[in-house]
C-alpha cells in the first residue's frame, strides 16, 4: 500500500497525562518504562488512562487553539458566533481563520492535524499492547463482558473518534491509521487515495469502530470517567449523520437517515450515564455549566472529565482560563480571546411572541451593548431575548457567575474594535469554584466537565432525522422539548457589592406556561414553536437549524453544522456583511462556497513525496 508519514512517535510512558473526578483517571507520575512494562492488566489500564488524556490535549505551539475538546477556533469563531477577541495582530494564523483569508499552510489547522492522529496513535498503542497480552486480560473479568474485549472497545471507541474529529474538519478523504498499519511500523504511513488515484474515503472504517463499540462496552462503568455503549451509540448516529448530510462539495456522502433514527431511538429509551441515571434533559439550561450540579443531571451524554487540583493545567482549565479567560478582571492577566459575535447575541433577540426572528430581522435592530461618550458600555435591558443568551455570553450590566457586574472594559475586554463587547462564559469558572494546581502559578480552574454530546444534542438529531426521513410534523415534539426547558430558569438580578439576588423591574415572560418571573438580569421571553412551523420540511429545518444555534452556542458546533448542510457560503457571507458594521476586519472577507472542508495541511502533502492527496475542494 501507498504510504505517507503522518506523525511522531510517542512513548507509551508519556501517555498518564490527566487527572479527573474519577478515580480511574487519575495522574500518576510518568516513569521511564517501555512497552513490556504495560502488557499487564495494570499496564494497559495505564495507558487507557493516557488514551483518555488525549481529549484535552493541546500542542506547544498553538496550545488551547488546537484542543481536540471544544473546538471554538473551528466550530464558534469560523462558525461566525465569535469572534477570536484578543488584538487583531495576536496570533496571526488565528486571524486569518476568523476572517476567511487562511490558506494552506495555516498553522493552525497544521496543529489540529497533528494532535488529533496523535489522539489516533494513542488508541492504537492500546489496540497493539492488548493484543500482546491478550491471554490475560481474555481471563479478567470485564464490566459485563472481558476486560480484553471492553479494552478494545473503549481503545476503538476513542480511535473513530479522532478520525472523525480530523473527517469533520479536513473530509473524509483523509488517512485512516489502524493498529495494524503501527504494528508494522510505529509512525505508519497511509495514504488517502487508491491506487488508481482515487480518494479513499473513511466514513465506513470510523463506523467499524463505533459500532463494535457500541456492541461491546458495558451500559454504565463503577469508574465514571470511561466511555460506555450510550455514549458509542449517540457518536455512532451522529457519524452515519454527518455521512448523510448534503455538503455542497464532494465528501463521500450517501444516505443512513434510517439508521441514525434507529440508533438514537435506543440511545434515548434505554441510555444512561455511569451512575446509572436514564438520559434526560437537564432541569434548568444553566445548570449544564456550573461545577458540581452538571456532570450527573442526566444529560451528560460523552463528557470530558476535569477536575480542580492536581499537577496536570488542562485537567482544570477548559481552554486555559488564563487563554479565554479577560485582561486581569479574574485575577488571572488574560488574554481575552473568544467573545461572541454581535450576530449571535442579536439572534437570541425574540418577537412578541417568544420566537426567534428567523427571517434575520434580528439584525435589523440595534445592537444589544454600546459604548457612550465615554467609553462605558451600556447594555439595553429592555429588549426580550431567550433567557439563553445569558447563560451563553456575559454583557455588561448584568451578573457574571458570581464575580461581579461588569459595567466599565477595564480587565474585561482587551480591544473592542477587534473582538467586540460581549464576554464568553459557558467555560469560565465560578469564583466558588477556584482550585489549586501544584505544577503551575494558574489559580483559575474549574471542575465542570465539557459537554461533547449532550441529550439536547440527541433530541435534535432525532428531530432532523425525522425531516429528512420525510415525517416533519414529528419532530416538532423533540425540537420544542429542548426550548421548553429554557423556560426553568434564568439569570437573577444581583446586588454587584455581594451578587446575592436583589429585586429588579425585569421579567421572564414565560408564554410556554403562562406566567412572568420576577427579579430577573434582563427581559427575557421564551414560547413554542406552532405546528405550523414543521408544515414542510424547509419550514421544519429552519426551526431545527435556528435551535441547534442557540442551545448549543458556544460549544464549538456552528461551523460543522453549516458545512454538512451546505449552506456554510450562504450563511457566513450573509454574517460577514453584518459583523462589518461593528468590527471593520470583516470589511473585505468572503467566504468561499468550496469551503465545506478545510485543505489538508501543506505541511503535510509535502512529507508524502506524492502520496498524500490535496482534498476536492482545495486542488
Amino acid at each position: 500500500m501507498k504510504k505517507l508519514f503522518i506523525y511522531a512517535a510517542v512513548v507509551a510512558a508519556a501517555m498518564g497525562s490527566m487527572t479527573s473526578c474519577s478515580d480511574f483517571l487519575d495522574v500518576k507520575p510518568v516513569t521511564n518504562k517501555q512497552e513490556p512494562d504495560f502488557i499487564s492488566q495494570e499496564g494497559v489500564t495505564q495507558l487507557l488512562t493516557g488514551m483518555y488524556a488525549k481529549l484535552n490535549s493541546t500542542d506547544a505551539n498553538n496550545g488551547y487553539f488546537a484542543s481536540t475538546l471544544t473546538n471554538y477556533a473551528y466550530g464558534d469563531v469560523m462558525g461566525g458566533d465569535a469572534n477570536k477577541g484578543s488584538t487583531f495582530q495576536d496570533q496571526p494564523d488565528f486571524t486569518s481563520l476568523e476572517t476567511y483569508t487562511f490558506t494552506t499552510d495555516n498553522g493552525y489547522l497544521q496543529s489540529k492535524w497533528m494532535n488529533t492522529y496523535n489522539g489516533v496513535f494513542f488508541a492504537n498503542n492500546v489496540i497493539k499492547v492488548a493484543d500482546l497480552a491478550k491471554e490475560e486480560l481474555s481471563a479478567a473479568a470485564g464490566e459485563s463482558k472481558d476486560f480484553y474485549t471492553e479494552t478494545i472497545a473503549q481503545a476503538r471507541f476513542i480511535r473513530g473518534f479522532f478520525h472523525f474529529e480530523i473527517v469533520k474538519l479536513f473530509g473524509a478523504a483523509v488517512p485512516y491509521v489502524d493498529d495494524v498499519a503501527m504494528k508494522e511500523n510505529v509512525n505508519p504511513q497511509v495514504s488517502n487515495v487508491d491506487e488508481s488515484g482515487n480518494y479513499v474515503y473513511i466514513w465506513d472504517k470510523i463506523v467499524e469502530d463505533l459500532q463494535f463499540a457500541y456492541d461491546n462496552l458495558p451500559d454504565t462503568w463503577a469508574e465514571a470517567g470511561r466511555v460506555n455503549k450510550w455514549a458509542a451509540g449517540a457518536m455512532l448516529a451522529k457519524v452515519k449523520m454527518y455521512q448523510s448530510s448534503p455538503y455542497d462539495g464532494k465528501n463521500g456522502t450517501s444516505n443512513h437517515w434510517a439508521e441514525v433514527k434507529t440508533i438514537l431511538e435506543d440511545v434515548m429509551a434505554n441510555g444512561k450515564d455511569n451512575k446509572g441515571t436514564k438520559f434526560r434533559l437537564a432541569d434548568t439550561y444553566e445548570e449544564l455549566y456550573t461545577a458540581g450540579v452538571s456532570d450527573w443531571t442526566g444529560e451528560s451524554v460523552f463528557d470530558v472529565q476535569a477536575a480542580v487540583s492536581g499537577t496536570v493545567e488542562q485537567t482544570a482549565t477548559i481552554n486555559g482560563a488564563w487563554h479565554i479567560g479577560f485582561n486581569g478582571a479574574l485575577g488571572t492577566g488574560g488574554w481575552g480571546f473568544y467573545q461572541p459575535s454581535y450576530d449571535m447575541v442579536n439572534a437570541h433577540i425574540v418577537d412578541a411572541n417568544g420566537l426567534p426572528k428567523m427571517d434575520n430581522s434580528y439584525r435589523n435592530d440595534p445592537v444589544l451593548s454600546t459604548l457612550d461618550n465615554n467609553n462605558l458600555p451600556h447594555t439595553d435591558l429592555t429588549v426580550y431575548t431567550d433567557p439563553r443568551l445569558d447563560v451563553s455570553t456575559g454583557r455588561f450590566e448584568t451578573p457574571f457567575l458570581d464575580w461581579t457586574i461588569p459595567n466599565k472594559l477595564d480587565g474585561w475586554v482587551r480591544d473592542v474594535s477587534n473582538g467586540g463587547l460581549y464576554l464568553n462564559k459557558k467555560n469560565i469558572p465560578r469564583k466558588a469554584d477556584k482550585g489549586s494546581l501544584s505544577n503551575t502559578t494558574q489559580t483559575l480552574s474549574t471542575a465542570k466537565n465539557f459537554h461533547l454530546i449532550r441529550y439536547a444534542d440527541v433530541l435534535l438529531w432525532y428531530a432532523e432525522a425525522l425531516i429528512e426521513l420525510g415525517q416533519p410534523q414529528q419532530a416538532e415534539k423533540y425540537i420544542n422539548q429542548v426550548r421548553a426547558r429554557a423556560a426553568n430558569g434564568y439569570v437573577k438580578a444581583a446586588d454587584p457589592a455581594t451578587m446575592v439576588e436583589a429585586n429588579s423591574t425585569y421579567v421572564l415572560d414565560d408564554k410556554i406556561n403562562g406566567k412572568q418571573d420576577a427579579n430577573a438580569a434582563a427581559n427575557y421571553r421564551i414560547g413554542l414553536y406552532p405546528a405550523s412551523q414543521f408544515a414542510t420540511k424547509e419550514k421544519a429545518l429552519e426551526a431545527l437549524r435556528w435551535e441547534r444555534r442557540i442551545e448549543l452556542a458556544m460549544e464549538g458546533h456552528r461551523w460543522y453544522d453549516l458545512a454538512r448542510w451546505g449552506i456554510a457560503s450562504e450563511v457566513l457571507n450573509d454574517f460577514l456583511k453584518y459583523e462589518s458594521n461593528h468590527l471593520v476586519k470583516y470589511a473585505n472577507s468572503n467566504y468561499n462556497a468550496k469551503w465545506t472542508v478545510m485543505p489538508i495541511p501543506h505541511n503535510e502533502i509535502q512529507k508524502m513525496d506524492g502520496l498524500l492527496v490535496q482534498n476536492e475542494n482545495w486542488k
